[in-house]
């Protein structure tokens, strides 16, 4: 190796220090730019994405948890819950979601809101897939496209019992009371099941209950405006000629109630009802059934007994077959009479009587009312007359039965708007009356002269006894006692020892030779009957054979 240390001789040269360019911006500023740029790009894109924010109401957010509970449309998830807190007085809980940007025309008046969560009850077990999963809130979207949009709502407590999705008609049921009726329960078509109750209501009067059923598509086409509704809840018993029949629709109209429905053959077929249309919702089948048809026509009656049992509604029958029903009951005052008594108001319906009015309206040129009139007068005439009757001697319920009573005394029928059908005592009140006839009798009969003669009977009686007693029974012990005696004689003079048996025997030994005796002379004389002028004859010597004398 060569040493290149200069020599003294040698000069030195210096070489000029050269400097390098150096870049201002360090590449490490690269990652913070990145991430800005990204993080940018993700809120640009949750904010296209984002849809509106809403506020529901519920009374509880048992479930609910802030960015966690979702909420869904057909099980689609649409929004997440961002906070949840108070209401201004802290009677309701307030839920903030915010909602998807697909899903922002959700948010419009109509929509439903409810949380899902477990439930058990008669009509079923919703919910149980949130055991897992943890609670969420449904939506359910009205069909109107064109609605106001809205932000804030009022959640429900319970999932509702029809969406808006779900094709079928609503129909208003009007009845007396709501029974054993409540959401959810089923409505029937032969027993098969086509729809449930929606809701109830009262009447804004209050004197009936609007109740709401929902019937499913495309069950809804068998409902048309002749279609009688029956609450079809609990167990319809009846007694008839064949036995004790029970009916029921399902186990489950027994537990939860329900309503069935059918349309009567008779009435003929129709178009289908339209939704929202009003119906009367009957007690039961039979009654639904026995709806009489044909034009209304109203009568009254007077009845001057009690009407105790008889209510409105209540049949009128002729002959046994219901011909319509009680409308209204009243009192009114007779002032000939000076008393009160009852008119009862009943509509008929005479096409129920079948051919009889038919042939009676030919006569009349198809007038109903006047061919009516006609055959209620003749029918007068004849001897009808309007009763009441018991329905049940337990229950003391009364019906108006229409019937021939040949002793009725005549009366005179004028044509009246509404025509009056005389009546006659019920069965009871002649019971009644009856009863009071022999009761009156008995109050003439002298009981007080009846008891003190008994009295006087009874006095002389005991006076007579004690006579008998002091008088007649001593005579009578010595008559016993002589009788005693003579008995006692008889029995040893008929004792086996005693001389009268012996005697008697020996003398009916003699009397039995006397009678054979006797019976030998019979039978000689037969056969000799010269004998009785001659005499008897030589005996025959034996053995010479016979002799003739």
């Amino acid at each position: 190796m060569v040493d290149q240390t200069p020599t003294p001789d040698q000069p030195v040269v210096l070489s000029a220090a050269v400097r390098k360019s150096r870049s201002r911006i360090s590449w490490i500023w690269l990652v913070p730019l990145v991430a800005a740029l990204a993080g940018l790009s993700m809120v640009v894109h949750a904010w296209l994405k984002a849809g509106p924010d809403i506020t529901i109401q519920f009374d509880t957010a048992e479930g609910l948890v802030a960015g966690q509970t979702q909420v869904r449309y057909k099980d689609v998830v649409i929004g997440t819950v961002q906070r949840i807190y108070f209401s201004a007085d802290r009677s309701k809980v307030m839920v903030e979601a915010a909602l998807n940007k697909d899903a922002a025309d959700i948010a419009r008046q109509g929509t439903r809101f409810w949380v899902v969560r477990p439930r058990l009850g008669f009509s079923g077990v919703s919910g149980l897939g949130t055991l897992l999963s943890g609670a969420y809130i449904d939506v359910d979207v009205p069909k109107k496209a064109n609605a106001v949009e809205q932000d804030d709502f009022v959640g429900l407590e319970t999932p509702p019992p029809i969406t808006h999705d779900r094709a079928g008609k609503i129909f208003t049921l009007r009845a007396e009371n709501l029974g054993s009726l409540d959401v959810g329960s089923p409505v029937y078509f032969r027993r098969i099941s086509v729809g449930r109750v929606v809701g109830y209501r009262l009447e804004p009067s209050g004197a009936a209950v609007d109740v709401d059923v929902f019937v499913d598509a495309p069950n809804d086409r068998f409902v048309t405006r002749k279609t009688r509704f029956w609450n079809a809840s609990g167990v319809d018993v009846s007694v008839n000629g064949d036995g004790v029949k029970m009916r029921t629709e399902s186990l489950v109209s027994l537990l939860l109630g329900g309503v069935a429905f059918d349309t009567p053959a008779d009435e003929g077929h129709d178009k289908p009802a339209a939704a929202d249309t009003e119906f009367k919702l009957y007690g039961s089948q039979a009654e639904a059934k026995s709806v009489p048809r044909g034009f209304a026509y109203p009568v009254q009656m007077r009845f001057d007994q009690s009407v105790r049992g008889l209510s409105v509604g209540a049949t009128v029958e002729f002959q046994g077959i219901a011909l319509g029903r009680v409308t209204a009951i009243d009192i009114a005052y007779d002032m000939k009479k000076r008393h009160l008594y009852s008119v009862v108001d009943a509509t008929l319906y005479p096409e129920s009587l079948g051919h009889a009015l038919e042939n009676i309206e030919t006569r009349f040129g198809g007038d109903r009312k006047a061919s009516a009139d006609q055959m209620l007068a003749a029918m007068i005439r004849y001897g009808m007359r309007a009763q009441l009757r018991p329905v049940n001697l337990l229950s003391g319920q009364l019906y108006v039965a229409i019937d021939n009573f040949p002793n009725a005394p005549p009366v005179q029928f004028s044509h009246t708007d509404p025509p009056i059908i005389p009546t006659v005592p019920g069965q009871l009140d002649q019971l009644q009356e009856q009863v009071g006839n022999i009761l009156n009798k008995l109050d003439k009969v002298p009981f007080d002269q009846i008891g003190a003669a008994l009295r006087d009977t009874l006095t002389n009686t005991s006076r007579l006894m004690e006579q008998l007693d002091k008088q007649v029974a001593p005579q009578a012990r010595d008559m016993f006692r002589q009788a005693q005696v003579s008995l006692q004689s008889l029995n040893q003079l008929i004792a086996p020892d005693a001389s009268l048996p012996s005697n008697t025997q020996n003398a009916m030994v003699q009397i039995d030779r006397a009678a054979r005796s006797l019976r030998a002379l019979a039978d000689y004389l037969q056969a000799h009957p010269e004998a009785l002028l001659r005499g008897r004859g030589p005996d025959p010597i034996p053995g010479a054979g016979p002799t003739k004398n």
